[in-house]
């Protein structure tokens, strides 16, 4: 977890252009790889050692430029 408060540990980052599109995903402020969709988040937070992961807690994950079903510019 991240020492701030208030600071959710995994972040989305905007959709990026590509074929197909892309989001980058940070955790702990480092980032961790690209996901094409929710899957690919959950994928890369276990393995960053984080289980059970709750895409709907925004103590734990922020979107960035649009919510979880966001993947299209």
């Amino acid at each position: 977890m991240s020492d701030a408060p208030g600071v959710a540990p995994i972040v989305v980052l905007p959709v990026q252009p590509g074929d197909p599109p892309f989001r980058v995903v940070e955790i702990e402020g480092r980032t961790v790889g690209i996901a094409h969709d929710m899957i690919d988040v959950i994928s890369l937070a276990h393995a960053s050692g984080r289980h059970g992961v709750d895409l709907d807690d925004p103590a734990l994950v922020r979107w960035v430029g649009g919510g979880k079903y966001r993947w299209k510019p």
